[in-house]
């Protein structure tokens, strides 16, 4: 039987995405499993599977088309020698808008029987557009695996949920609607990251595009630079921030670092050359790991604190900001976070980080040193609580002892939620970050 081919949701603000090259042919033999395209995203481009084995009979969406909505047919799977239906292609309908699938859908009969069944290739990095596992169709439930969780959790049957998503699936809005809340507390930490995190507000009316008469050059916006504005713009208006900070002596670090860097070996497994920013992410480890209430997200219910130290570090890509994520960053040594972020930081340059390797995560660092910023704050990252703006190490005259003297300093800005941190809290922590920074012999410990 014909299937269509959908283009999946990757993220949870993916409304849409970039079909950039077919990797198989029409009328080209698939198995399952088989990668059959590359769609770019928001944040990353991502290879699919197919599900199913079968021929990639007709191709809907040429290499290279931009803004394809999810769940549009991308193309047609058939079975060997069958033909394809003179109607494939047809727009799914469960699809055309959010909300309770339409009863018809659902019906075994509702459709032609020569056109083609939606099927949606999974990704080999996003299980969560998967269909679920289960038994023969008349008794499975399709549910994500995320609903799947949720509804565990919070005790509910899902055999009694109509879902919401694609052919009825069960997602998560449908587990939260069903719960009663607005959110469920354990998904709090589920995804961050400047593209894919923050709870989506209601859609604002679409401003009037202003009047310019000058001459000028119009940039379309990519659709990460889109999910950039709202969920900084959400960041702002919903997250009461607050600033803190403090100016940090780096000698002693800087002299850490030169030993260190000249003790490494240059080649081979072991070695690894760092930088002061390595030394900043693992000093805020250390000290989140002291301070746990920092490492926290708010929720009308409660507070969560995270048990994992997971640090999340801004790194400027081609069209915008990406927050690649140094998971357990209190427990790595200095050689390995050096490297892990080297890795990170140029996969997210070439859009190769895989999901979870950018969402997540329960604080942010900034870091703009290396651009000669004095000083400057941070937009929270939601649902973080925090974020640390790191600014550039200039000499500048200080006063030890009641002498005047001169020493490299840096201009630290904490970030965080009021909701979450008061003032206080901020203080202790932005002065323990100093402690740390000037004394970096503790970060060997």
């Amino acid at each position: 039987m014909a299937t269509n081919i959908l283009m999946p949701a990757l993220s949870p603000t993916m409304t849409e995405g970039n079909l950039a090259r077919w990797l198989k042919k029409e009328g080209e033999a698939v198995k399952a499993g088989d990668v059959i395209a590359e769609i770019e995203t928001d944040k990353a481009t991502m290879e699919f599977e197919a599900v199913d084995e079968g021929v990639l009979g007709k191709i809907l969406v040429p290499d290279g088309t931009e803004g394809v909505k999810v769940n549009a047919p991308i193309g047609i799977m058939v079975e060997e020698g069958e033909e394809v239906p003179a109607d494939a292609g047809a727009a799914p309908k469960a699809a055309a808008q959010p909300g309770p699938a339409p009863k018809q859908d659902a019906a075994p009969d509702s459709k032609p029987a020569s056109g083609p069944a939606e099927q949606q290739p999974k990704a080999a990095t996003a299980t969560e557009n998967r269909p679920a596992s289960g038994g023969e169709k008349g008794d499975r439930v399709f549910a994500s695996p995320l609903a799947r969780r949720m509804a565990q959790q919070a005790g509910i049957d899902l055999s009694g949920i109509q879902g919401s998503g694609p052919n009825g699936r069960i997602v998560k809005a449908d587990i939260e609607g069903a719960a009663g809340k607005p959110q469920a507390a354990p998904e709090a930490k589920a995804a961050a990251s400047p593209a894919a995190a923050a709870p989506q507000a209601a859609a604002a009316p679409k401003a009037p595009a202003p009047a310019i008469t000058a001459p000028h050059t119009a940039v379309p916006n990519s659709s990460m630079r889109k999910v950039i504005a709202r969920r900084l713009s959400e960041s702002k208006q919903t997250v009461p921030h607050f600033y803190v900070s403090m100016d940090i002596e780096l000698d002693a670090l800087l002299k850490l670092r030169a030993d260190l860097n000249s003790r490494a070996p240059k080649e081979g497994p072991g070695a690894f050359k760092l930088s002061v920013n390595d030394l900043v992410i693992k000093a805020v480890a250390r000290v989140l790991r002291q301070y746990p209430n920092v490492n926290a997200t708010w929720t009308d219910d409660a507070i969560i604190q995270y048990h994992d130290v997971d640090i999340s570090v801004a790194v400027s890509i081609p069209d915008g900001l990406i927050t690649p994520i140094i998971r357990k960053a209190d427990q790595k040594g200095l050689a390995a976070i050096s490297n892990e972020m080297k890795d990170l930081a140029a996969r997210a340059k070439s859009g190769k980080l895989k999901p979870e390797e950018f969402q997540g995560g329960g604080f942010s660092i900034s870091n703009m040193g290396m651009f000669g910023v004095r000083d400057f704050s941070a937009i929270i990252n939601p649902p973080q609580a925090g974020i640390l703006a790191v600014s550039a190490g200039e000499q500048r005259p200080v006063v030890k002892d009641g002498a005047l003297g001169i020493a490299t300093v840096m201009t630290c800005t904490l970030s965080v939620d009021h909701r979450v941190v008061d003032g206080a809290l901020a203080a202790e922590f932005i002065a323990a970050f100093k402690k740390v920074v000037e004394d970096p012999l503790s970060l060997m410990l």
